[in-house]
């Protein structure tokens, strides 16, 4: 896998070591990061990547090192070092190098990892109802793209994938739904498209953003609501938006076997005619 970071103002190829063994991220997990993603030529919503990785450096009480601007110049510069076909992965990241508890803001390290990673196939995946749950935002620090969140997305996952699942839908603490463990979710009943409303338990992704707006445009109803696991049992389709894979179909939940569904179809194609400026 060919792989570009950049650290102290200069790129550096492969994987060089970033953390030393006295970092504050090492010991208590103060790092912070974000995903976009670079494929066919186009970097979509790169800007609102680069702001939620600063917005998360902020609730962690750490000082961002580099603006937004000056991170997407960064990111831009890495993803030039590959062929303009490759499909990668950007991923920029803060943490604290010192601190007790608390990191100390001034200690905060920043760097930009661009790599190869290959967008996952849109056929779909399988998905089953996880026993984990997501945080409340009393909880955890659920307003931040924490490091320290992902260990429970990992058992979610470990746990569905023991059932031969490939994913998991993961409910908040009331027991309503809130996403899958690796990405937000939509379900389709009747031609109305219904995603769980953001209730600070799990991040309103920005690809679930961009999802909701474009299929509002084309006039589809998108309903934001506290959803139960019985409104996926019910659906006629179900679908994840995220960053890895943008939008992909479920293609089995729990005993039912799905077909990727029209609206679903309609919102990957819509997808790319954005990411391609063509919306």
């Amino acid at each position: 896998m060919m792989s570009f970071v950049y650290k102290d103002g200069k790129w550096t190829e492969g994987d060089p070591p970033l953390l030393s063994a006295m970092s504050h991220a090492v010991w208590l997990s103060s790092i912070v990061f974000d995903g976009a993603r670079a494929f066919e030529g186009v970097t979509p919503d790169l800007d609102l990547h680069c702001a939620r990785t600063i917005s998360s450096c902020r609730a962690f009480a750490m000082n961002p090192t580099v603006s937004k601007d000056e991170m997407v110049a960064i990111a831009k510069d890495g993803v030039a070092k590959f062929s303009s076909d490759a499909e990668l992965y950007i991923r920029p990241m803060f943490w604290a190098q010192e601190g007790w508890i608390s990191p100390d803001p001034e200690s905060t390290q920043f760097a930009m990892l661009v790599y190869e990673s290959p967008l996952p196939p849109a056929s779909g995946f399988t998905a089953c109802l996880s026993s984990r749950r997501r945080p409340a935002q009393d909880q955890a620090t659920t307003d931040a793209k924490a490091s320290c969140l992902y260990p429970n997305a990992a058992r979610a996952m470990r746990e569905a994938a023991d059932r031969g699942f490939d994913n998991a839908v993961v409910l908040d603490p009331s027991g309503n739904v809130a996403e899958f463990a690796t990405s937000n979710l939509f379900a389709v009943k009747d031609g109305v498209a219904h995603t769980p409303i953001p209730n600070g338990t799990f991040l309103n992704g920005i690809t679930r953003q961009r999802v909701i707006r474009l299929l509002r445009n084309q006039e589809v109803e998108v309903v934001e609501r506290s959803m139960t696991p019985a409104d996926l049992a019910d659906a006629d389709e179900i679908f994840s938006t995220g960053n890895h894979g943008k939008v992909i179909p479920v293609i089995r939940y729990e005993g039912r076997d799905l077909q990727p569904g029209r609206l679903c179809t309609f919102a990957r194609e819509l997808y790319w005619e954005f990411a391609h400026g063509n919306v």
